[in-house]
C-alpha cells in the first residue's frame, strides 16, 4: 500500500465499503493507465468528500458531478474552450502535457488535476490545482496521495484550503450521501 494511502487511512476511517472498480475498462476509457495511489483510495474508500472540502472523483459515479470519465470529459472540453478564448494556458501544458481531473472542492469550483507530462508513468503524475473560477494554477510535486494527506494534515500549502486541517477529519462517501 501507498505510505500515504495508509497514513490516510490512519487519519479518518473509511465509511462503508465500496464498489468493484473495473480499472482496467476505466484505464482504457481514458487512454491511460492511473496512479496506484488514486486506486487505492477509491478501493479503500470508494468516491467521497473528505473534510466536507475535498471531492474525490470515483470511476462510474451515478452522479456524473463525481464521475472520473464524465468528469474528465467535461473538463477537457472546459479547458479548451477557455484557453481556445484566450485565457492564459499554464506553463506546464504546452509540450504535449496534459491534465486529468481526480478531485474537485465542495463549493468552490476547484479542480485537481494530474499533470501528465509526455514520458511519464502515473507514479510519477503530479498535482495542479485551478482555481475553477479564474485562470490561477497551483502546482504540487506530490501524487495526489501525498497532496491529499498533506492538505488535511496542514503539512502542505494553498491558499485555496484555508479552513483545512479541522481538528477532526471525516469522510462520506458517495455511497452514503449521493
Amino acid at each position: 500500500m501507498h505510505p500515504s494511502v495508509a497514513r490516510l487511512i490512519e487519519l479518518v476511517a473509511p465509511a462503508s465499503a465500496p464498489r468493484a472498480v473495473d480499472w482496467e475498462r476505466i484505464e482504457t476509457a481514458l487512454g491511460t493507465a492511473l496512479p496506484d495511489d488514486y486506486k487505492e483510495i477509491v478501493e479503500v474508500y470508494g468516491g467521497g468528500v473528505f473534510d466536507e472540502t475535498l471531492w474525490i472523483l470515483e470511476p462510474d459515479c451515478a452522479d456524473p458531478d463525481y464521475d472520473l470519465i464524465a468528469q474528465t470529459r467535461e473538463q477537457d472540453q472546459v479547458l479548451a474552450e477557455l484557453w481556445g478564448a484566450g485565457e492564459p494556458k499554464p506553463a506546464e501544458l504546452q509540450a504535449g502535457a496534459r491534465v486529468i481531473p481526480w478531485a474537485n472542492t465542495e463549493g468552490s469550483g476547484h479542480y485537481l488535476y494530474w499533470l501528465i507530462q509526455p514520458g511519464q508513468k502515473p507514479a510519477e503524475w503530479t498535482v495542479m490545482l485551478n482555481e475553477g473560477r479564474g485562470p490561477e494554477w497551483e502546482r504540487h510535486s506530490q501524487t495526489c496521495a501525498e497532496f491529499l494527506v498533506g492538505v488535511m494534515t496542514g503539512d502542505t500549502e494553498s491558499v485555496y484550503f484555508p479552513d483545512l486541517p479541522p481538528e477532526v477529519h471525516q469522510f462520506d462517501s458517495n455511497a452514503d450521501i449521493l
